[in-house]
């Protein structure tokens, strides 16, 4: 006898699942636009405060907020944050590193042709010529060797960048920087070679310790060599700079914020 036919199954109906909804290129501009707006505002905000900072403390040394220049120190931060510094009026920027430098700033000099950069990290002699051509100050030359290098480098583009030399003001093995007591000397020989491009000294003070008596040895240093100027104090310092006697300050996370 044969098997009843089984009753024919009917399939249960599918549910398809919700398509996750994928933001519209419209809304995704939105979205950028609006961050980059608010990382705009946040700059403006930090500058103003800068400033205010820098003006209360040249009040406090007797000393006049435009005897002070801020450099904005931009490095590893993009085109973007510095197109917002210069859209707020700031138009001197650090940066540590040739090559982004070159990367990030040519694109900007055509719409703000008074732009000045500022090379303030250490520099390897075979960049020099680099570095000649794109900035306008060059705050690191710290040695017999690297001057060899940007006397060349001048020669052979037909521009000289205002110089600085920086000083290991706490003589540490492991930073940049000509040994306090090799700096007399090498201030001579450089103020002899380079002239009037030679303009003042650069420091970077021992973290931790008070960075007073390194500023004040280093505002002396530069006063002794007729050196009007004097780059100096950092995010964290550069109002104790500005009361002892600096003229150039070099600001970074306090303008763009941490890296």
């Amino acid at each position: 006898m044969d098997d009843l036919a089984s009753p024919p199954t009917t399939a249960a109906p599918t549910t398809a699942a919700p398509a996750t909804a994928e933001p519209t290129t419209a809304a995704a501009t939105t979205a950028a636009a609006t961050t980059a707006a608010a990382t705009t505002a946040a700059i403006v905000e930090n500058l103003n405060r800068v400033r205010e900072r820098i003006a209360t403390a040249a009040a406090s040394a007797g000393r006049q907020p435009s005897d002070i220049t801020l450099v904005a120190v931009s490095k590893t931060k993009p085109a973007e944050a510095v197109r917002a510094a210069l859209a707020a009026g700031q138009r001197i920027f650090g940066e540590n590193r040739v090559q982004e430098a070159g990367g990030k700033f040519p694109g900007l000099r055509p719409d703000y042709p008074d732009l000045k950069l500022h090379l303030i990290g250490g520099l390897q002699t075979n960049k020099a010529r680099d570095a000649v051509r794109l900035a306008e100050v060059i705050e690191t030359l710290d040695r017999p060797r690297l001057a060899d290098a940007i006397a060349v480098a001048i020669e052979k583009e037909g521009r000289a960048p205002t110089l600085l030399i920086e000083v290991n003001v706490g003589n540490e093995g492991q930073k940049s920087g000509i040994p306090r007591a090799d700096a007399d000397g090498f201030i001579a020989d450089c103020k002899s070679r380079f002239g009037a491009a030679l303009a003042g000294l650069m420091c970077v003070p021992p973290h931790g310790e008070d960075p007073r008596p390194h500023f004040t040895w280093l505002a002396d240093r530069a006063a002794r060599h007729g050196l009007p100027v004097v780059s100096m104090g950092m995010s964290a310092d550069f109002d104790i700079a500005i009361t002892c006697g600096a003229t150039w300050v070099r600001v970074g996370s306090a303008i763009f914020g941490s890296r």
